[in-house]
Formats: C-alpha cells, structure tokens, sequence
C-alpha cells in the first residue's frame, strides 16, 4: 500500500490468511482524501489538526495516517493486534486501539471511517460522528462498492449536513460530508431486542451485535442442548460463551444454575457490552466476567464452551474462525470438560471437529443446523 514517505508492508494476522489482503481499494482512496484535508486544516488554521479513524481493518489507516497522531476505535478485537504487527513490521510505534466500550472524547477536525456492512451499525458510527466532528470539520468515509450496506446512501443523506460522493475508483467510492444534526442522544434505535423464556429478562443489543432484533435459527436449536448441559455439570462449574454476541446462551446457563459462572468473550466490543448489560439487567452481573478478545481467554479453564461460530470476518467467508476457536477450546477444557457447537450443516464441522477432539458426538441435526458435544475423553 502506498504512503507518504514510501511503501506500507502490510499483513493479514492469523495461520491460513495469508493469502489474503491486510487492506483494499478503499484504504489508499481515504488516506489520499485525508491527506489533503489535513494539509488544508493547517493551512487554514496554523494548528495541528485532531484526527480520529473508524473501524480501520488491519491497521492501514492508523499506520498510514500515523504522523498525525490520530485516535483511532474499532468495534473488533482484531484491529489491536493487527495494528501491532504491521507496526513492527514497518519499524513504527504500536498504537493504542479504542472500542466502543469507552470510546474517545471530545472534538475531531478530521475523522477518517470505513464504512461497514450492517445499516444499523452505519447509523450508530454516523451519530456519533455527529456528535465528535468539530463545526468545520469533514467526514471522510469510504468501502468497496459490493460490500456498503443497503441504504447508505440514503442515511448520508438524512443524517449528515453535506455529502460529496467521489467518483468510484477500483471498485471503492469514497464521500466526503459535513456534521448534521442526528446523534446517538435523539435514536430510538440504539438499543434493540426481544423476550425470552426461562427466567432470562428481555434480551437487548448494540447495532454492530448480530441478530439484535430476534433470537437467530442457530440459538434457537441450540438452547435446549445448552440447558441440557448445564444441568449435568459439576457444583461451581465454569462456563465461557465464546463468540457472545448478546450473551443469550450465557445468560440461559446463568438461569438454570445458581451456582455455576459464565465468562462472555465477543470480537464485537459492542457485543461485549450488550452481554454485560444483559447480564446486570437480568441480575447475573456478579457472576458474569467479560473478555472484548477474538479467542479464548488466556490461562482459563472451563467445565463448558458454548459456541455458535460466525462464518465470515469481514469480507473473508470460511471456516478458519471456527476452527481458531475449536483448537483454542480444546486446550482450555478441564480433564472432564466439553465444547457444545452448532453449526451450519454444508460446512461440515463434524470432520473438522474430530481432528481436535478424541470424542465427537452428534447430538442433533435439522436441514440447516447440526448440534455436537466435543470431549477429550
């Protein structure tokens, strides 16, 4: 990728994506447009200018923008250790890297965002930057054409005061606006959600969680198996909810047992927020921890894993993730432990999962959705 002082040596974190690109079209449009911007805010105003970046990928706008001491927040645990590795790789300091758990404060010149895939997150990152970018100050927003949401431009359109769409180039556009008036204080769309069954409280998530509105088909026909489970285990047991989202299985472990504890992990810090606010609302806060990581946290053992694993990261589609998560599960089982998976039945986790686990039982399947208990013994 193209910078100002050269070549940025960029990579894709993780075994099995190497063939796959740390950044895309989009990345050099927004830092060229952000260039020149900034160039004409301290032309203007003899100051250094604040800079903020959004939901950067792997760290080619942080990195590339770098001299401006930007801050930079992202929803997925990913963008930190991204950061830090093409960092080193290019000789620079590592970056600190905000969530949306305690995003940055106060007033930007400039904020730089790669616009995501899901609406409703689009307008939460809209507000909020209308609510951070300073009077005069420009919103540069970019993605690849095939993966900007339904609606976008529709929302820049309502919720920003100005909009200047770029011509498309490689397949990436790129707009440039103004602040309008719209911020997170005034939208009803915030917090979304549904009811469960089972001494669980009404269920509610951020607008990056999946499947915020309605219990998802997947969760659905794991519960009863997750239930199940819980009642087996061993007084005090450990459970984690890998890959939370907005904690429903965690919280349905939390309530059938009064004795067991439940650790939350999500990519999605907003995500990890939704869990928690869940989990104090239904009264399970005390024996709730919650861990904003792509993994399984570290030097933990637990009694139970509960996982329904996503199928993409971004605009990558595959079962590498799942199968992260199922190698990193296996060593964080105790000797008596188990992993619960549901999956999609066409991508045959039932083969994958044998080559972790001694013990692979099935223990339902429907003409989506296949449901497996995993042992070392």
């Amino acid at each position: 990728m193209l910078w100002e002082s050269g070549r940025l040596r960029l990579e894709r974190p993780g075994k099995g994506q190497r063939d796959l690109r740390a950044w895309d079209a989009a990345d050099p449009q927004l830092v060229e447009q952000a260039m020149v911007q900034l160039d004409a805010v301290r032309s203007e105003s003899q100051v250094n200018p604040r800079v903020a970046i959004v939901d950067d990928s792997f760290g080619a706008l942080t990195l590339a923008l770098g001299q401006y001491g930007p801050i930079s927040v992202a929803d997925s645990a990913l963008l930190q250790p991204s950061v830090t590795i093409n960092a080193r790789l290019n000789s620079l300091e590592v970056p600190e890297i905000a969530d949306w758990r305690m995003p940055p404060d106060g007033c930007f010149d400039i904020i730089v965002l790669k616009i995501p895939r899901q609406v409703d997150y689009l307008e939460y990152l809209l507000r909020w930057v209308n609510a951070h970018l300073a009077p005069n100050g420009r919103l540069i927003a970019g993605g690849m054409i095939k993966h900007l949401p339904d609606r976008c431009a529709q929302l820049f359109e309502a919720l920003m005061g100005s909009n200047e769409p770029l011509r498309a180039r490689q397949k990436a556009r790129v707009i440039l606006s103004q602040r309008g008036t719209a911020t997170l204080d005034d939208w009803d769309g915030l917090w979304r959600g549904y009811t469960l069954s089972g001494g669980v409280g009404p269920v509610k998530a951020l607008p990056a969680v999946f499947a915020r509105e309605r219990l998802d088909i997947g969760s659905r026909e794991f519960l009863p198996y997750v239930v199940s489970a819980i009642e087996s285990l061993p007084d005090g047991a450990r459970v984690l909810d890998l890959g939370c989202g907005n904690g429903v299985l965690g919280l349905s472990a939390l309530a059938a047992r009064d004795d067991i504890r439940v650790t939350f992990a999500d990519v999605s810090s907003q995500a990890v927020a939704s869990a928690e606010q869940n989990c104090y609302d239904s009264g399970f806060g005390e024996r709730s921890r919650f861990h904003h990581t792509d993994a399984v946290p570290v030097g933990e053992r637990y009694d139970l894993i509960l996982c329904n694993p996503p199928f993409h990261e971004g605009g990558a589609v595959g079962d590498h993730i799942a199968l992260r998560m199922f190698r990193q599960s296996a060593k964080a089982l105790s000797g008596q432990g188990q992993l619960l998976v549901v999956g999609n039945r066409h991508l045959g986790y039932h083969v994958k999962l044998r080559n972790t686990f001694r013990q692979v039982q099935q223990l339902a399947s429907s003409p989506k959705f296949v449901v497996f208990a995993c042992r070392h013994r």
